[in-house]
Formats: C-alpha cells, structure tokens, sequence
C-alpha cells in the first residue's frame, strides 16, 4: 500500500502494519516531512516489533549520518534521526550517478555471507543506481553484514564494502540495502545501447536476485514461500451462465448489437475483450497489441457466454461448481416460498446470471473501470472469481488473493428518485449486512430457522467489514464482546470488507458492489472455517454435530438470495427498517470512542447508532453532550484503540 508523509504522520498505521518500506529517490525529501513527529513514530513502530526496509535512498535515511558525492554537484552532507544504521552511509559506491537517468548504473556483483543467508549462492547480482556503503559496518557488533560489493569501490575506507546490513532493534527488524534488489530487470522495456549490456547481465542473474528477496524478507521475519519460479498466473477465460439460458442469449445480443467489435474485439477504457457463445464454434483472437508476459493485468478478458443447458464442467472449472451454485439458489427461492419445485430458480435478480472467472484482475475493476460494458450488463448481474491479481479495496489498496477467498462484485442500478441519494449511501450498509446474515444463516433454506452457523462469533464496523473472533479467544457461544484487545493482541481480526463504486448514466445510478470474504484461506490472520473448526469443538463438547465447512458456491448463493430479498425492502424504505438488525450485528453500541479533529484536538464520545439517511455515525461528547455525524468517506474507525479520526490524503 502507497502511503503518503500525512498517513504516517497523522494516522494510526503502526498497529496494523507488518513492515514500512522507505524506497529509493532523494534522502532530503524524507527528511523534509518526516523529521521530528514522523521519525520518532517510525523508530516506535520498529522498537515495538515492527519491520523496516530501506532501499538505497531509504538506506541513507535510515543511517545515522549520509555522506553523498561529497565535493561534487550532488553534494548531501548531514544527520539523520532515525539512526537504523549506527554509522555513515557514504555514496556513491561508484562514480557516475546522475538522477532521472541510467548513467551511473550497473549490474552490481554481490558476495553473499551465506552463514546469515544460508541457502543462497555465493554471488547474485542485482540493479545499482547512486547507493553507497555502510562505513565500517564491521565494528558494529548488533550489525550484521549480508552482502558486500564484489567490485572495488570508488569510496575510500571501504574495506568492509557492506551493501546490505540487518539489524536487531528492539523488538523490531531493520534491513538496509545500498542496491535495488526489489527491482525486477524486466521493467526495463526500452533502453539506449549503453545500458542493454547491463539489462542482459541483470536478466541473466534474475534467479538468484528473486532468491535473495525471498531470503532478505525472511531474515527480517516474514512468512514467504519458498518457490521463486512461480509467476503472477494468467488470466483465464470468464463463464457467463444462468439456469434460464434465454437470459443469457439476451444480454450476449445486447453485447454484440451495441458495443464496437472490431475483427473479435471491443475495448473498452481499461480492458480488452472478446465476447463468445460457447455452444457455437470458437474463435481463437489474437491481438497484435498484448503481450500476457509484460502484464498479466492488461491480457485480453474472453467472455464465454454459456447458451446451452449444461453448466461448465468441474473438468472447465474446478474450483466452482455453478450447477451447485444455481441448485442452492433455486432451494433457497422455493424454501421461501417463492416458486413452485419445478421453477427454473433464476427468479432471484441479484446473481441470476453469474460470471465467474477462476482467475482475474479484479472482479470491481471488470465492470467498474469499463463503463461502456458496464452500460449494457444487466441489473444485479453478478461476477466472482476464486484468484485476483490485483484485488482492490478502500485507499487504493491492491493485492492479489489467493483460492480460499470469495471474491464478488454486483451491479445494482438505481433510477433518480427523491430517495436515490440516500440508498447511493447506505448500500454499502445493506450489502455488509446481508453479507454478515449470510455467513450466520448458512445451511439453512429458511431465514428463521438456524442450523448452528449462527453462533459464529462475527460483528459488524461501521460502515461494512466484518470482522471474526480469533479462534483462540472462541471459548463459548454465549461470551459478550467485552475488550477488544488482550493486551497488545487484537481478538478480532477482519474476515471480510467491501466498497462501492458509483456511475450515473442513460439516467440512472450504476453501483457496483464489490466484497471479498476469507471462507477458507488461513492466511494472513484467520478463516471462516478455521473459526468453525473452534465452533465445532465448542459443539462436541456439548453432545452437538459438527456442521460441515462453508463452501464458495452456497455460501454465494445465500447471500446474493438475502441482498436480494433485503434490496426489495431497502429499494422502498430506505435503511431504516435493517437498522435494528443492524446494531444486533454491529461492535459498536455504546462504545466509547475519542473523535480526533482535523487539527489534532480529541473528543471522548459515546457511539449513539447510525443516521438512517447517510449511514452517518452519530456520537455523542460525553462533556457538552454535542451530537456528532461522522461521514465514513472522510474518517477511519480504529475499534482497538477507540480512536475515530481523519483519513490522511
């Protein structure tokens, strides 16, 4: 996540951070906004068990002293705070360095201690651009020297030639690197003559630059795989199905008829797509513009429209079943009462046609990022994946998550009304919600009746995550929130989160919702089933059956039934009548809070509830008792520390 000098200067990161990384650039910049408050927030976070990396600029920060061409042009001379490195960080380890340019860099050879780093070769090699060497590095008992130039340098008093330290600080980890061992060599796609030479020998040594990352990150305490070998994996093709196939033969004509497809393909403002009836001959399109290798994100998507009778085979897609999917959704309508047993099932807007990919950039960025498809989907056309690649959530965060994550994206399309502003808002609200009854209500066709999933320990936080209780903290069904923290460890860790986005065209509202819930991926913090499997101790211990673990398909298929089943309401009256389900499901009645201002001031309140229109939190001053409405676009609620407060920009 890109942060920037107000996030670390005014937000509470440190908490929810594993490691700060400070890249290469120019040291006097950091210096400029970070000395004083930044730094010493820094320093604590590292001190209290954080982890630190420097790249080359970030290297020169984080020493005590930095040392540049001194007598020359670029001349930087002076302290620093953070003192990572307790000596001189002096550069450039070799003359030419110029900034913006490639003038002074070099495909540097580094001799590996691989006593520290055992595992690695001897030698790698890795980008150079303007690093130095850490003076001395060897008296230094706490510092530990990982790698060191195999080249003489052009500093003088360099016979430790050190290019990438570690070091222990409290309960913390610091690694400093004078090198860019991060930066892969294929992101040189155009260089002059002068510098291929050095692009050739940096592809060549690639492999054992990927080793070296790999091992650097576990040094500082990291959990990373062990294979390098395994790239970001391929897009692979979307199946668009429905159990009522007319459906899906309208929406492939409504395609074709009002998009520009040129020679099999329409592109559109992010992606590029091909559009395909499945149960008709198949073209293979190849687009002279794309090449999978220079960026798995920007391959073109095919669109296989699914026309005929029959599902995509578990053979087509092995990690969800969309017969089982379909089938839940129809027992779930007729359970409701809401169509005769030999119904066709799709009668549900929400998710009735289903997209689903089991590898893709992001479900959101698919229709969000692509407004002329986006016009012609359907309302409550729904979209899933079991990988992304570059998954996206509040703040511009990206990341890519793995199978075991259920990730969905749903179109709502909202008509001007006296009322749309409002449900443009809460929406969000109402997804969470049904997202969090779907969890607590899987199992069951009715939705009075629980089945035991129920008792799983979830919550609500304002506004639409979801957060669980670690299993180690589950001890029985009946126990109370109570403290959120068991002295520094959190019990609650974030199972799910969610955002909406919003456009207005052809006169109505296009909100795409999009959510992502850990059912079953462990990492990085739990599961849905890993919290079951604690439910189901807690169950046996009491003479009850297990219930069995939650599956993608069922549990998609329960939620996209009750958001439809919410909408219906919510579509009419608004949020107010979730509202008492809502505070049933959420953390926060009666919490106390402190409210920090925009110029840092803080305000001890009580948590009232939410604004039934915009979803504002409404917090009273426990002094002047002044109510305050809380907007969830401009503050971040940390519920560990009770802290409201301002999002940095």
């Amino acid at each position: 996540m890109p942060v920037t000098d107000s996030v670390l200067l005014t937000e509470p990161w440190m908490r929810k951070t594993s490691m700060l990384v400070i890249p290469g650039g120019a040291d006097l910049s950091y210096c400029k906004v970070l000395n004083g408050k930044g730094n010493k927030r820094i320093v604590d976070f590292v001190k209290g068990g954080g982890k630190f990396i420097g790249f080359c600029a970030g290297a020169y920060y984080a020493s005590s002293r930095c040392e540049f061409d001194i007598g020359g042009p670029l001349e930087v001379s002076g302290s620093r705070e953070l003192h990572f490195y307790p000596g001189i960080s002096r550069g450039c380890a070799f003359k030419g360095f110029a900034y913006e340019s490639q003038s002074g860099a070099r495909a540097a050879n580094l001799s590996v201690d691989t006593k520290l780093l055992p595992g690695l070769p001897q030698n790698v090699i890795n980008y150079y651009n303007g690093g130095g060497i850490f003076v001395e590095a060897s008296k230094y008992k706490d510092v530990e020297i990982l790698a060191r130039y195999d080249d003489a340098t052009d500093i003088e008093d360099n016979k430790d030639k050190a290019a990438i330290i570690y070091r222990k600080l409290g309960k913390g980890d610091v690694l400093l690197a004078q090198t860019h061992p991060e930066y892969s060599p294929k992101l040189f796609k155009t260089v002059d003559a002068k510098f291929k030479p050095v692009v050739t020998k940096l592809l060549e040594g690639d492999y054992t630059r990927k080793l070296l990352v790999r091992d650097l990150l576990k040094k500082v305490g990291l959990r990373v795989r062990e294979s390098v070998d395994e790239e970001v994996p391929s897009v692979t093709p979307m199946y668009i199905a429905s159990s009522q196939p007319s459906r899906v033969n309208d929406m492939l004509s409504k395609l074709m008829n009002n998009l520009k497809i040129e020679n099999g393909f329409f592109e559109d403002r992010n992606d590029v797509f091909t559009f395909q009836d499945i149960s008709s001959t198949k073209h293979d399109y190849k687009h002279p513009d794309f090449n999978e290798e220079d960026n798995p994100t920007k391959t073109i998507k095919h669109l296989n429209f699914v026309t005929g009778e029959e599902f995509p085979s578990i053979k087509t897609t092995p990690y969800f079943n969309m017969q089982k999917y379909f089938d839940a959704l129809k027992a779930l309508r007729k359970g409701a009462g809401l169509e005769s047993g030999s119904g066709s099932g799709s009668g549900c807007e929400l998710g009735g046609i289903l997209g689903y990919s089991e590898v893709i950039t992001s479900t959101n960025t698919i229709m969000d990022k692509n407004p002329q498809l986006l016009e012609q989907l359907p309302h409550g056309f729904t979209l899933t994946a079991s990988t992304q690649i570059a998954g996206r959530g509040r703040g511009g965060n990206v990341w890519v998550n793995p199978r075991g994550v259920l990730a969905t994206s749903v179109l709502f399309r909202i008509p001007p009304s006296p009322v749309a502003s409002s449900s443009i808002v809460t929406l969000q609200y109402l997804c969470g919600l049904a997202l969090i009854e779907a969890i607590l209500g899987y199992g069951s066709i009715s939705s009075s009746r629980g089945v035991g999933y129920e008792d799983m320990p979830l919550r609500l936080k304002w506004p639409n995550d979801i957060y669980i209780l670690k299993p180690e903290y589950f001890v029985t069904v009946e126990q109370e929130i109570g403290s959120m923290v068991d002295g520094n460890d959190e019990k609650y860790v974030k199972v799910s989160g969610a955002l909406i986005n919003s456009q207005f065209f052809n006169g109505q509202y296009n909100l795409v919702w999009g959510g992502g819930v850990n059912v079953s991926n462990p990492s990085p913090t739990t599961s849905l089933n890993l919290v079951l499997n604690r439910l189901n101790y807690i169950r046996k211990s009491k003479g009850l059956e297990t219930l069995p673990p939650y599956e993608p398909e069922l549990l998609l298929a329960k939620l996209l039934f009750i958001m439809d089943q919410f909408y219906k309401v919510f579509s009419k009256s608004g949020l107010k009548p979730f509202l008492p389900l809502y505070y049933r499901r959420w953390l926060h009645s009666g919490q106390k809070v402190d409210v920090e201002g925009t110029n840092g001031d803080r305000k001890t309140c009580i948590i009232k509830g939410i604004t039934p229109d915009y979803g504002m939190l409404i917090a009273e001053d426990i002094q002047s008792h002044k109510v305050l409405h809380l907007q969830p676009d401009g503050n971040s609620f940390d519920i560990f520390k009770g802290l409201v407060y301002k999002k940095g920009t």
